[in-house]
């Protein structure tokens, strides 16, 4: 089977392919913008969210390391006094990611005490982290993978029944913080025992399950009451 070659593509072809691309583009922002206005953050607010989301998955902020019950890797070195040699474990360095871990959780804050929904974020978070955990799996050398879509959708459900007309809010801190506890700290140590060098809190495949789980379950959350003209303005952030 031969690839095609994409460098000869006509003038017209990479004129579509262009105008598709800023067409999802458009798309995902004016979707992301929507959801985040449901929990009562301004469009500007949500664009700049956005770009500290993606720019900072790339950032790892060093924590402390552990050490895995087998180490599998060691520093060797020569014991000045018996003149013999020695193994020395190397641990695992923690981190946590700026763009899967901090941003969801400094958001999630915002949104449990402007809401005040303390009894029943603690409810939600602790089920979708149940739930999360019990669908995670290791993968050595790729991370923890969950079934992309049950965490919004256990997120929206559970939120629906603890607070109905504050659903979407609540979705997000259940579904990004469940997500962030089920999958990555409640198997922190499983992870460290497979002998990375680095695991990253909120990191790698975790960071896109957070990153959609926030946004997919706020829009599966939202209030079903239709707004009246007694309802008070949307207090934006």
């Amino acid at each position: 089977m031969q690839s095609s070659d994409f460098h000869n593509w006509p003038p017209l072809v990479w004129l579509l392919a262009a105008v598709l691309a800023a067409l999802i583009f458009v798309l995902q922002v004016g979707i992301l913008g929507y959801a985040y206005e449901k929990i009562g953050i301004q469009r500007r607010t949500a664009f700049l969210i956005l770009v500290l989301s993606l720019a900072g998955s790339y950032v790892n902020l060093p924590i402390g390391d552990m050490l895995p019950d087998q180490p599998t890797r060691f520093h060797v070195y020569m014991d000045p006094a018996s003149g013999g040699t020695h193994l020395e474990p190397i641990g695992t360095s923690i981190a946590l990611n700026v763009g899967g871990a901090i941003v969801p959780t400094l958001i999630s804050i915002y949104l449990l005490v402007k809401n005040a929904l303390y009894v029943q974020a603690i409810a939600g978070v602790a089920f979708v982290s149940a739930v999360v955990h019990w669908l995670a799996a290791i993968e050595p050398g790729m991370g923890v993978s969950v079934p992309i879509f049950a965490p919004p959708i256990v997120s929206a459900g559970v939120s629906m029944v603890l607070a109905r007309y504050h659903a979407a809010p609540l979705a997000y801190i259940s579904g990004s913080l469940g997500t962030l506890i089920g999958a990555d700290l409640l198997n922190l140590t499983a992870l460290v025992d497979t002998g990375p060098a680095v695991v990253s809190i909120g990191g790698a495949g975790t960071f896109d399950g957070v990153f959609l789980t926030g946004i997919l379950a706020v829009l599966l959350a939202v209030s079903p009451r239709p707004v009246t003209d007694d309802d008070p303005p949307p207090n934006y952030a």
